[in-house]
């Protein structure tokens, strides 16, 4: 036993050596293939390396265009075979000579799209420094110019409504002396022919059209036939894809009546009504177009829905608020009857914000009843404001419209430097209203855009003191010329009140300056300074003028004149002007304002960033 005792150990002190070294050999096994894949792949990649290296520096030959206008120059540039291929180094000297011989008839070709039937091409081949060089040259000749345009109509239109005739007519956007180009005539056709189809007539078509061009003259002489076809009117709803959400919805917001002529304005409506609500992820419509059956057009709406649960959250940052963190929760499915319950927040560096909603769904003609409470912190120019606001409202929103009527309990607390805390609380009947007249929603050009707000209180009746609210805001836009933009902005406020402003809730009161308002002065930097607190007052004045120019579709510059005041006594206002110089930017999710704005009074410079329309 004593033996078995002493050898067990030496066996196993065998054991694991011979482990040890069968774990070394592995390891070092591993190693070498290692290295060995490594050299491989590197090997590798220096070939594909070297093989693209070698294809871009070896192409088979070069192309040079020679033709004038520019525009001409560019799609030749981009559509000639001989271009096209210009960069590859596999093509072969057959294949080459094949590309030489296409080349003149494809820059006729070209050149006919752009109203030059007559051009002249010469193509010179020369071989420099071993590479082959082309020269492609191209003399238009006169461009064709439309000497008369011939639009005429059969159907319905000829005696039912003459305003749809003017209005394709005036779609037509190829005349008399322009250029003629089959890109133009195309669009002109198809342009003029959307307008027709917009109202009445949906199944309306070109019966004919003809371009007749001469070479000789240059000239082209355009005739085009629409065929009106009948009056359409829209009947009922055709709805599919609600399973969630009840059918009704749909119609509540629908603003058809059947029996209504057929209007693309009324059709998008009812898709933005639809879009606006929060059910819908996508919304699709659609109406038959058959000439044999117009009357009582069944419309077919097809909605995706949105899940009963959604997050939304984002980040951002401006040079008013600082950076900002917002988000919020929606459930859309409350005691089982679609009733969208939201919790949502933001915070940045002078503003925290959160608000409790429960909306009911969209009763007749789309109006919403909701119930919500909020609460507000806002810390700016050594003065914090605490605001608590419940209350209910009603709104409808549409495609040009906004209406809003609401009764909101307000409890705000005003801290400031040189006086203890004060509150003040009222409850307010309120109504608002925004109306959207402009060509383009996001980057308007001309039109305008004008918001409404009125409200008051009754001492006594939850409220300290009795007071009339107004406010209103708005924008017009002047286009000036194909490139220019002129924009005057004006806001108005007053609390009207025999009392002091210290009675009125502080977030009903009003300040001015920063990037929406005067620009030169910090954010809320106007109104009744206190031993350095900046408080809100019981009138507001600001405008705005401002001239833009745009260099290219997407980029522009600005100048801007702004001058505003805020104050509690209308005799003794003092007005702060500010000037400044701005980058404009057309950009994917909206309109990018940079601007750098010098305040006069105060002397000062600020730089302002700002995304989107303030409105």
């Amino acid at each position: 036993m004593a033996g078995g005792t002493i050898d067990k150990p030496r066996a196993w002190r065998g054991e694991t050596g011979q482990t040890h070294g069968r774990a070394r050999e592995r390891e070092a096994l591993a190693r070498c293939w290692l290295r060995v894949s490594l050299a491989f792949g590197l090997l590798m990649l220096l070939l594909a390396v070297g093989e693209a290296h070698a294809a871009s520096k070896a192409p088979s030959y070069k192309v040079e265009v020679v033709a004038e206008p520019r525009a001409l120059r560019r799609l030749l540039e981009q559509h000639l075979d001989i271009s096209r291929f210009a960069k590859r180094s596999d093509v072969t000297d057959d294949q080459f000579s094949f590309l030489i011989t296409a080349t003149p008839q494809q820059v006729r070709d070209l050149a006919a799209t752009q109203g030059y039937f007559s051009p002249l091409v010469s193509t010179d081949v020369r071989t420099v420094n071993n590479v082959r060089q082309v020269t492609v040259r191209v003399e238009p000749g006169a461009q064709t110019k439309v000497t008369s345009v011939d639009l005429s109509f059969r159907g319905a239109v000829l005696t039912e409504d003459p305003s749809r005739e003017n209005a394709t007519r005036f779609a037509f956007s190829l005349h008399e002396g322009q250029p003629f180009s089959q890109g133009d005539w195309d669009d002109a056709k198809n342009a003029s022919l959307r307008e027709l189809q917009s109202r009445r007539y949906l199944a309306a078509k070109i019966y004919h059209s003809e371009a007749l061009i001469d070479p000789r003259t240059h000239t082209a002489k355009l005739s085009v036939v629409y065929d009106s076809g009948p009056t359409f009117t829209m009947g009922q709803l055709d709805v599919q894809g609600t399973q969630r959400y009840p059918e009704r919805i749909v119609h509540n917001v629908n603003p058809i009546s059947p029996g209504d002529i057929y209007d693309t304005r009324t059709v998008a409506e009812l898709q933005r009504q639809l879009q606006n609500t929060p059910y819908f992820a996508s919304v699709a419509i659609d109406l038959d177009n058959d000439p044999t059956k117009p009357l009582d057009t069944p419309v077919h709406v097809k909605v995706s829905e949105f899940p009963y649960h959604s997050f939304r959250g984002g980040v951002g940052y401006s040079t008013d608020n600082g950076a900002l963190v917002q988000g919020g929760y929606t459930y859309l499915n409350t005691f089982g009857a679609a009733w969208p319950f939201t919790i949502e927040g933001r915070a940045d560096q002078i503003q925290q914000w959160g608000q409790v909603q429960l909306s009911m769904p969209p009763g007749p003609r789309g109006w919403t009843n909701s119930v919500l409470a909020s609460y507000t912190t806002t810390d700016v120019s050594d003065t914090r404001i605490y605001s608590i606001r419940g209350g209910i409202q009603r709104s409808r929103t549409s495609q040009f419209l906004d209406y809003s009527y609401s009764l909101l309990f307000y409890n705000d607390q005003l801290n400031q430097n040189a006086a203890p805390p004060s509150r003040a609380h009222a409850l307010v009947p309120g109504w608002s209203w925004t109306r959207r007249d402009t060509d383009d929603p996001l980057f308007p050009r001309r039109g305008n855009l004008v918001h409404v707000e009125a409200g008051f209180a009754v001492k006594g009746v939850l409220a300290d003191q009795s007071f009339i609210r107004g406010y209103a805001r708005g924008q017009q836009y002047f286009p000036i010329g194909v490139d220019d933009i002129v924009v005057f902005r004006a806001e108005l406020g007053g609390v009207f009140t025999s009392g002091s402003s210290s009675g009125v809730p502080a977030s009903l009161l009003f300040r001015a300056g920063g990037s929406n308002s005067v620009r030169g002065y910090g954010f809320q930097s106007i109104g009744n300074d206190v031993a350095g607190s900046i408080l809100p007052t019981k009138y507001l004045v600001t405008s705005s003028i401002e001239y833009q120019h745009w260099f290219s579709h997407n980029w522009g510059a600005a100048t801007f004149f702004d001058i505003g005041t805020a104050t509690d006594t209308w005799g003794e206002k003092i007005f702060y002007p500010g000037v400044g110089v701005g980058a404009r930017w057309r950009s994917p999710v909206g309109p990018v304002n940079l601007d750098l704005a010098y305040g006069i009074r105060n002397n000062s410079v600020r730089p302002y960033i700002t995304l989107g329309i303030a409105f």
